[in-house]
């Protein structure tokens, strides 16, 4: 096997072998009753590697090469079968193990993988799906491990640098799942990228906790990739339980808590939680915004301050974090990684906010205010870095500009210190009569009555004012709320035109795998919105 040294654009199954050579002893990872050290994963990385190869079509010189769709849990046959991918030079398709036949099979057949590697259940949907994908040859429960007396099998080309290593697919916002094309260069960026922060968030000796799904880019690059890249210890979860496995984060010491929302909601509600977070060094949050109230519970709780990070899957995926300015300010994403260009840009494009400054009015006749300015109005969020993806498969499209600029579709704005606020998804931005209303700012009111326990906002036509504002509500347990309660609550807090014309009860909102909510399959399932004659603030309904 070619080591990392040998080759001026490694990847991060080279970081495997490097971590076997420094601390070959030293466990990689925990997983239920079983340890997995350094030198034991490099050698089980390699066997999947060689198997992977055999199964495997070669391709044309040109022609990408075969992807290896992953569909299995948060297991060591994961871990294995991914770095065995990539050290195999194949390209890597995490699937959420979860999906139904129709989801599995567009994966499959938009990727055009010829491996599959799933559990049980998914190996039954492969069969069921398998007809029209002439490209899938091979399924397997596990990595394949080649016989002992089987020939090696005929090397593919090595990869690394700006040769694509996995393809991830976004939640679909915009219809079907689209695969975002990550090269080796940009994961190992954005370790680099995060590695410059001081103090480091994470060492050779830390031991994280490795309960998101892998098949997710926050999961798989912030939490996975940093364990491999560091060589450092990872305590894999795949069923975290309703305490969000603090029995493992007590039993393994960790010291690095990488979570979502509701893993801390659930954290700062436990009673062990203190003495099972006691060795933990660093709290990170990030997929979906952190309610302050939660993230000041959970301080409260266990005596260790949330750090917020934000990113998406096109960008490998962490862009901003709290960490970068050492305070975790309560409703903040934080600052640009160091090595992260971030700019805001208003809706003709011209910059509000670029690089930590405030950008002044070209206008010469203009007082400039900029210096004594508190912030900045909302803008989208507009990045570039060499972390950032290749754009969409299989062409490219949709990717970075000529200049290597990439709109997030994110809105947000910059505080006098420098440190952003994340407002709403450009996309949706409710138009009230005009004005601009934006969901999260309806949905943090909302979430300040104690008989709210999660609510979801969307902007829905209207005859008179273009759209107007429908919210979901799930109410809180044991606290009785009505509509108009919920209404006169958010007049209270909000102008008129930002008010909800509508308020839905549910028992419960859809979400994705790492807990966001999916608006999409609201808005599928939305009316159209309230007669032209309809009173503009008092329609409320039930949906149980």
């Amino acid at each position: 096997m070619q080591d990392a040294a040998e080759n001026p654009a490694p990847n991060l199954a080279d970081r495997v072998h490097r971590a076997a050579l420094e601390y070959g002893d030293r466990p990689a990872l925990h997983w239920r009753e079983q340890s997995i050290t350094w030198s034991e994963m490099d050698a089980a990385v390699d066997a999947a590697a060689r198997g992977l190869a055999a199964v495997a079509p070669h391709t044309r010189p040109g022609d990408p090469p075969p992807r290896v769709a992953i569909a299995l849990p948060n297991t060591p046959d994961f871990v294995i079968g991914l770095l065995g991918a990539l050290r195999a030079g194949l390209v890597a398709v995490p699937v959420n193990p979860g999906f139904t036949a129709p989801e599995l099979r567009h994966v499959l057949a938009d990727s055009g993988a010829s491996v599959l590697l799933g559990a049980d259940r998914i190996r039954g949907l492969a069969a069921e799906v398998s007809a029209g994908l002439p490209a899938l040859t091979a399924v397997h429960g596990a990595p394949p491990r080649p016989a002992a007396e089987a020939p090696e099998p005929t090397p593919h080309p090595r990869r690394g640098g700006d040769d694509l290593a996995v393809l991830l697919y976004t939640s679909g916002t915009e219809g079907h799942p689209k695969g975002a094309m990550l090269s080796h260069r940009a994961l190992l960026a954005n370790h680099e990228q995060v590695d410059r922060i001081e103090p480091p968030v994470v060492g050779p000796t830390d031991t994280v906790l490795l309960a998101l799904p892998l098949f997710h880019a926050y999961g798989l690059n912030s939490g996975l990739g940093a364990v491999v890249h560091h060589g450092a210890t990872g305590v894999l979860l795949d069923e975290p339980g309703p305490t969000a496995g603090l029995d493992e984060i007590a039993r393994h010491r960790v010291s690095v808590l990488i979570g979502v929302p509701s893993m801390f909601l659930a954290w700062a509600g436990a009673a062990t939680a203190r003495t099972a977070t006691a060795s933990v060094r660093i709290a990170v949050c990030g997929a979906a915004p952190l309610d302050p109230a939660v993230a000041a519970r959970f301080t409260a709780t266990t005596g260790h301050p949330v750090h917020v990070g934000y990113g998406l899957t096109e960008t490998a995926p962490v862009l901003t974090s709290t960490l970068v300015g050492g305070a975790a300010k309560a409703g903040s994403i934080g600052r640009p990684l160091p090595g992260v260009r971030l700019r805001l840009v208003d809706a003709a494009g011209a910059d509000l906010w670029r690089d930590g400054l405030t950008v002044p009015d070209d206008d010469p006749d203009e007082l400039d205010i900029s210096d004594i300015a508190p912030g900045t109005d909302p803008g989208q969020i507009v990045v570039a870095g060499p972390n950032l993806f290749a754009g969409y498969w299989p062409d490219g499209r949709d990717g970075p500009d000529a200049d290597g600029w990439w709109g997030t579709g994110d809105i947000a704005y910059a505080d006098s210190d420098g440190d952003l606020f994340l407002v709403d998804r450009l996309g949706e931005l409710i138009l009230v009569n005009g004005f601009n209303v934006y969901p999260r700012e309806v949905e943090l009111v909302l979430a300040g009555h104690p008989g709210v326990a999660e609510s979801a906002v969307l902007g829905v036509p209207h005859p008179r004012t273009g759209e107007t504002v429908r919210a979901y509500v799930v109410p809180a347990p044991g606290r009785p709320v009505t509509g108009e309660e919920l209404l006169t609550h958010c007049a209270r807090n909000l102008a008129r035109f930002k008010c909800p014309t509508v308020v839905e009860f549910v028992d419960a909102l859809p979400h994705s795998a790492i807990g966001k909510v999916r608006k999409t399959q609201l808005r599928s399932a939305t009316p159209a919105g309230p007669p032209a004659d309809a009173d503009t603030r008092t329609e409320v309904t039930d949906v149980h």
